[in-house]
């Protein structure tokens, strides 16, 4: 047999090979594939309403009475100033590629628009915003009992954390974005810790042992914020050792069930079928906005009280240390709390997702959108977030007397390093 001939046949093998190996892990292939193609500009606004065909998902089916809505339709202001700039609304809500944008005001939805050919039936993303959910279902858990203190170690509740960067540190911390572990966030750089933590969770890994596996530690818990999703994974193991229940059964079981929700939702999982806590929450924006109305309503349906007052309180203040990067912006227990505060806090996803609750106004604002220019800083240096909430409160002082705080500096230095 020839020389050509041996290679026809090695290459012929090799090429069963890969077939094979293809067939046996096409799953994985192709959810990178999708994963890999999730931002494009041109299918971005369609992923973001179709998580739950991409990803592992469990459903959370909407039971009890649904909330119904009174509408009380009014045109939203014409513009919006913005550093002593006047913008018009509805081109800024174009540039920052809004999908969806409800407003309510007083329980009553007084704007409701949807966009880019997104619908209110749309199960839209939530990305970091379910940080916020994860947040009240730890204010239950307290409540219950399950938790017994903010203050016990993590690891004593997840004793896989006890080879990792968060032995020892508290419950508290952790809520406060304080942990003290070294985490690269940038969801840019692809060798960012944030897309090591995606790619695990792309190909089929498992998000608690990714978890368990960071043994860096930045600084002393406590002393200093540093935004990093991990640590809300590491909430959500907690969660579930400590209730011996999974995130979803937990979420369907206190809130979903119970809140008034539309339709069924989703949570995007690992194949371990534990849910992506830190962003993996699909539903309607129109929930969005409920969640946001409960929390206004501190934590009351009607006369039925879901999360507990007091937590609605303590999860929504500034209680964490300053930034290490001396972001303006304060931060409770997975929620954000504007720069200059009038009881206002805030939950915020990459990519433009919101959910704004202003109790003096009356107003609550759950937003989508699909925007590839979140990152970005304008000539002010100021970010996307900046804006969002600026435009916010134009929109709540627009539908009721409430004033605006002027704009100021609050960023301050962390207390250790």
């Amino acid at each position: 047999m020839g020389l050509l001939s041996w290679i026809a046949m090695g290459g012929g093998f090799l090429l069963a090979v890969v077939a094979v190996i293809l067939a046996l892990n096409w799953a994985k292939v192709s959810r990178l594939m999708q994963t890999i193609s999730l931002f494009a500009p041109d299918q971005i606004v369609y992923n973001f309403s179709n998580m739950k065909d991409i990803m592992p998902a469990t459903r959370l089916p909407a039971s009890g009475t649904v909330h119904q809505w009174p509408m009380a339709l009014t045109p939203i202001n014409e513009n919006w100033d913005w550093l002593g700039q006047t913008f018009p609304v509805a081109e800024t809500l174009r540039d920052m590629q809004t999908t969806a944008l409800v407003v309510v005001k007083d329980g009553r939805i007084v704007f409701e628009s949807y966009y880019l050919e997104t619908s209110p039936q749309d199960l839209r993303i939530s990305w970091s915003l379910s940080k916020s959910f994860v947040s009240a279902l730890t204010g239950i858990a307290l409540a219950n009992g399950d938790i017994s203190s903010l203050d016990v170690p993590v690891s004593d509740y997840v004793p896989a954390l006890k080879r990792s960067a968060y032995n020892g540190v508290p419950l508290r911390h952790v809520m406060n974005m304080a942990s003290g572990v070294q985490f690269d966030e940038d969801y840019l750089a692809f060798n960012s810790d944030i897309n090591k933590m995606g790619r695990v969770l792309a190909l089929g890994g498992s998000l608690d042992d990714f978890s368990a596996s960071v043994t860096h530690i930045a600084r002393t818990p406590g002393c200093a914020r540093q935004y990093v999703s991990i640590d809300t994974h590491v909430i959500a193991m907690v969660l579930r050792a400590a209730t011996g229940k999974s995130l979803q059964d937990y979420f369907v079981e206190n809130l979903w069930s119970k809140m008034g929700a539309s339709a069924d939702a989703y949570y995007s999982t690992d194949t371990d079928g534990n849910a992506f806590a830190l962003g993996g929450l699909n539903m309607r924006t129109r929930d969005y906005a409920l969640f946001g109305e409960l929390m206004r309503n501190q934590g009351r349906r009607g006369d039925v009280q879901l999360i507990p007052a007091d937590w609605v309180t303590l999860s929504t203040i500034n209680s964490a240390p300053a930034d290490v990067g001396a972001d303006p912006f304060g931060y409770g227990y997975q929620w954000w709390v504007p720069n200059n505060a009038d009881e206002e806090f805030f939950g915020v996803g990459v990519y433009g997702q919101y959910i704004y609750v202003n109790p003096k106004a009356g107003i609550v604002i759950a937003k989508n959108a699909a925007d590839l220019g979140f990152n970005e800083l304008d000539v002010n240096g100021d970010d996307s977030k900046s804006q969002n909430i600026a435009l916010f409160r134009s929109i709540a002082a627009h539908y009721s007397d409430w004033q605006s705080p002027q704009r100021s500096s609050s960023a301050t230095s962390p207390a250790c390093s």
